[in-house]
């Protein structure tokens, strides 16, 4: 409960619940178990679109939103995914979230989280002099 009420960066205050409940309507959810909003009226709206919200699944990061969502978070699609399916190309690979500075995160050989052993210098290499 106290997780709730004090951390914006899991999922969503109980202030931020409430106003979403109290203003907005429930369009959907994606793989991830993010829950997507929009609001009823444009009553605070910045211009004359309808607010839309995101309460995410766990720590908020908005590299979480996969592709379909995040076209109509930012209104490039007019229908939520739930309405009109995002049409995957062949080509697209599926969508992961930014992984710095996670456990998962890529750390190439050499690197100090990965024991920081470099291998040998092969030869190929000439130092300039000037």
């Amino acid at each position: 409960m106290l997780k709730a009420i004090f951390t914006w960066w899991n999922g969503a205050t109980i202030g931020a619940w409430l106003t979403i409940k109290k203003t907005s309507v429930f369009v959907g959810e994606d793989e991830c178990g993010n829950r997507y909003f929009e609001a009823r009226t444009n009553k605070d709206s910045y211009d004359s679109r309808r607010r839309r919200y995101v309460v995410y699944k766990g720590y908020a990061d908005a590299s979480k939103i996969s592709p379909d969502w995040h076209g109509w978070m930012h209104y490039t699609f007019d229908e939520p995914p739930t309405k009109e399916p995002f049409k995957i190309k062949s080509w697209e690979k599926p969508h992961r979230p930014n992984l710095t500075g996670t456990i998962h995160a890529w750390r190439p050989p050499g690197s100090i989280a990965r024991g920081g052993e470099r291998p040998s210098a092969t030869g190929d290499y000439q130092a300039w002099k000037p």
